[in-house]
């Protein structure tokens, strides 16, 4: 009876879990007080492993059920009246001190420890253990994310649940799996709903970038089977792809694989916001690149195909490296074209993002050199705190790669004109130099990049 409980209790979560339409009920004073009594059961670990399953079950089921100020003040209780007991951390603090040198040492220290662990530790803990429980802290997690920016009492809880996820989602556990169009309809779903690059637009679209002459991997959580953390399409092709259009043609005939000379990475997704902070690209494109030359020995290059979202939005609060990147030359094939100016408003226009300038042919081939200079510059220049200020830029560099070519017009949908102008890189990835310039660029932010790029960039 006592399993048929439980039971039904993870059949309710899981229920509410798949639900995107269920009604969230307003939080009253004695669902709070449920909610507390709930908590402080689970903190104490009353009963054995059916009973605790149990409670985590009910708790899961009441957080889902709430609206989001429900759920913000869920979270709440458990930051603030599950913590350490500030008296028993000073009583073992002091303890440990006045054993430091002696016999006692170590064992004062492990009660120091055992005083400074939380009570919410033991409740997150309690959660994994539910059927979907690790899903459900991930998505908890997410939630924590968007109310700790208002609200900065969530943020000890942040910290331990993101401890904890880390440990849970060490790259050890994870699974690099390949994606396949014979991969389970809710899996391929997924990927759909998830690719945050470039928007999959039909079944059609989808069985193309599957094709023989394309891959897709993954990383999965034993856990959590049918939700990727990340995942990587590629595509293989002869040379440096310089166009995103081209290579997504759903019309293009299929390349021979065994033809392939060049891998070309064209777009990577973390998909679950809750885990945030805890990095597997890095990770992901050495297991996908060893599986590729294991796959396929002929492969000599490895590559990506990226967008540079940031692009429009820097140059915005930059205006003197716009001045910087247009010479006399430049400003005189603009005037050819009717432009007269940087200061003319269809000059100002394409700057805040606008579209439709691309196709002018003497005004997008006037604007050409310009604008590629003006993104190598803010590729190897471009500054947000101690890094570079472009995101994906960020990604690739810190993985290792090399910024490698610019790419003209190579992505000409509406996002890709308003954030970048739809210039496009390839960061190059040599099995060789990934080590090296991983360690160079953390220890001082040295980035490498071709010749190309750097005489642009200093123009």
């Amino acid at each position: 009876m006592t399993e048929n409980f439980m039971s039904r209790g993870l059949s309710k979560v899981r229920a509410l879990m798949a639900s995107a339409t269920t009604r969230k009920a307003e939080p009253t004073e004695k669902t709070l007080e449920r909610v507390r009594q709930q908590l402080h059961e689970c903190a104490e670990g009353r009963g054995g492993e059916v009973s605790t399953r149990q409670r985590a079950a009910k708790l899961a089921h009441t957080y889902l059920g709430l609206d989001e100020a429900g759920q913000h003040a869920f979270l709440r209780l458990i930051a603030l009246e599950f913590g350490p007991d500030p008296a028993r951390v000073d009583q073992a603090h002091a303890a440990y001190q006045a054993a430091v040198g002696t016999e006692g040492q170590w064992d004062a220290e492990a009660q120091l420890r055992g005083a400074m662990r939380s009570s919410r530790l033991r409740i997150l803990t309690q959660f994994a253990a539910i059927e979907q429980g690790v899903k459900f802290l991930v998505d908890l997690r997410a939630d924590l994310l968007k109310f700790q920016e208002h609200d900065p009492v969530l943020r000890s809880l942040d910290r331990e649940l993101q401890t904890r996820l880390a440990a849970w989602f060490d790259v050890g556990f994870l699974e690099l799996s390949r994606i396949t169009w014979q991969s389970p309809a809710a899996l391929l779903e997924k990927l759909v709903q998830y690719e945050a690059v470039h928007a999959i637009q039909s079944w059609n679209d989808l069985k193309n970038r599957l094709d023989s002459d394309r891959r897709c991997y993954g990383f999965f959580h034993p856990r959590m089977p049918l939700e990727p953390l990340i995942f990587v399409e590629v595509a293989l092709v002869d040379d440096l792809a310089d166009n995103v259009q081209a290579l997504l043609d759903e019309q293009a005939p299929v390349m021979d694989n065994r033809k392939a000379s060049t891998a070309i990475f064209y777009s990577i997704s973390n998909t679950q916001a809750g885990l945030r902070g805890i990095s597997f690209g890095n990770f992901l494109i050495k297991r996908v690149v060893a599986d590729l030359q294991r796959d396929f020995p002929q492969l000599k290059t490895f590559a990506t195909l990226s967008p540079i979202p940031g692009l429009v939005r820097w140059v915005a609060t930059h205006p003197d490296a716009v001045a910087a990147s247009f010479t006399a030359a430049d400003l005189k094939r603009l005037a050819a074209a009717g432009v007269s100016g940087l200061d003319a408003p269809q000059i100002q226009a394409l700057l805040a993002g606008e579209t439709g300038w691309h196709s002018q042919a003497e005004l997008a081939q006037a604007l050409r050199d310009p604008l590629l200079r003006l993104a190598a510059h803010y590729l190897l220049h471009g500054r947000r705190g101690d890094g570079p200020a472009d995101p994906v830029a960020r990604f690739h560099l810190g993985n290792g790669a090399r910024v490698e070519q610019l790419n003209w017009l190579a992505d000409t949908s509406a996002k890709g004109l308003a954030q970048s102008w739809g210039l496009m890189v390839n960061y190059l990835y040599d099995p060789d130099r990934i080590e090296p310039n991983l360690e160079a660029f953390a220890a001082d932010g040295r980035i490498d990049a071709a010749a190309s790029i750097k005489r642009m960039a200093k123009r």
